[in-house]
């Protein structure tokens, strides 16, 4: 689906923006919508995702986990292996050259995990473009080593240490940058939040993952999967595989949060199991909130799930039904982690974590001859030294 003219996914979405931005909103989004008509703009991207970011990434059926859990079959979609090590190369290489066709010289961009950061920093060391990265100071800490890379891309990364000095500040310091220098700045938003048009341009950027999946999963089964899963913060690796499959009503759609401590704890960042509709970031989405209507302090043990909002799109699937969420504790995610090294090698992210992490409650409910599909969307890499200390 499209949102409407007014950027709506259903009642969710909208622009609340100061007025300084409403100019270089509909200018993007116009520069979008030709772009998607633009044969010569995909040419360009889909060689770029092809040749640099390496795509298509795999869809490998997980065997040993499959026997572990003695469930489903589960199929792991590799967004680990593209370069830099998550999905978010999809997104930043398609802005990156959106800005380079309005003729910006700057970029900017907020990130938690660092991921985003990183892909942004790499993109804007390919096009030429000078990369400015904002970061909550509790992230760099957490992320040491995507700080390092990003610096060593070119970017400068500029701590934010207002707040609770994560994801949600990152964005508040990245917005008003872009307010006062809209002539020469694009805002390489990170994932699918935020005002019109940038949840729905982040969706088509990160859709390539679900309509990848679908031609791959043919390869091993002649029909459609029975559920997909994948971890939600603000929600763009989950989009962009649930999006080519939104029509398709007999494929399961879980996306799972992150439960930190417990939801009754308050400890957590779980805002479609325990948040309600409100305003953040420019859009009309479900947010946590107090009951005069401030966004509340969230906790996660991954940065990049530790938001207080999520994409409008989410929202209008959670309310219409399309698609469940469901949330694993700080805990669980570990447990996740340590459970895909064990019986496939492969170390996600904490962020993918939280996903794998659901597959043994899953897998019980679900019988041999079912599939789920799993996005793993980054490598686990930049939480080691994270994961060492709490094990």
């Amino acid at each position: 689906m499209i949102p409407n003219k007014r950027g709506y996914f259903g009642r969710f979405g909208g622009q609340y923006v100061p007025e300084t931005l409403v100019a270089p909103l509909q200018e993007l989004e116009s520069i979008f919508r030709k772009s998607l008509r633009d044969t010569h703009f995909h040419s360009i991207l889909n060689d770029l995702l092809n040749k640099y970011a390496g795509r298509p990434t795999p869809l490998f059926f997980a065997q040993n986990l499959t026997r572990e859990l003695k469930g489903p079959r589960i199929y792991l979609k590799r967004e680990d292996l593209c370069h830099t090590g998550s999905h978010k190369i999809n997104n930043t290489l398609g802005q990156c050259l959106l800005a380079k066709k309005l003729g910006k010289t700057r970029v900017i961009a907020e990130t938690g995990a660092g991921q985003h950061g990183v892909a942004t920093a790499t993109s804007c060391a390919l096009m030429g473009l000078e990369c400015a990265v904002y970061m909550g100071s509790e992230d760099m800490e957490r992320q040491s080593l995507n700080v390092f890379r990003m610096r060593s891309l070119g970017a400068e990364v500029i701590p934010v240490t207002s707040g609770s000095r994560t994801l949600k500040d990152a964005i508040n310091e990245a917005m008003r940058d872009w307010v006062t220098n809209v002539k020469n700045t694009f805002y390489v938003l990170g994932s699918v939040v935020g005002p019109h048009p940038y949840p729905w341009m982040v969706r088509e950027f990160q859709s390539v993952i679900g309509r990848e999946t679908k031609k791959q999963l043919m390869a091993y089964q002649k029909r459609p999967p029975n559920a997909l899963v994948a971890c939600v913060g603000a929600g763009s690796n989950s989009i962009g595989l649930f999006a080519p499959f939104y029509d398709q009503r007999s494929v399961r759609m879980i996306g799972v949060e992150a439960g930190g401590s417990g939801l009754p704890s308050g400890r957590h960042a779980a805002t479609l199991c325990a948040g309600s509709p409100g305003i953040l970031h420019g859009a009309y989405t479900y947010v946590l909130q107090d009951p005069h209507g401030q966004i509340k302090t969230t906790h996660s043990i991954s940065a990049g799930l530790d938001y207080p909002g999520v994409g409008p799109e989410h929202s209008f699937y959670k309310e219409s039904g399309r698609a469940r969420y469901v949330s694993v504790s700080d805990k669980q995610a570990l447990e996740g982690f340590r459970l895909l090294n064990e019986t496939e090698g492969i170390s996600p992210a904490l962020e993918s974590s939280h996903a794998v992490a659901y597959l043994p409650i899953l897998a019980r409910r679900m019988s041999p001859s079912q599939s789920v599909i799993v996005c793993i969307s980054g490598r686990g890499d930049k939480d080691m030294a994270q994961i060492q200390k709490s094990l």
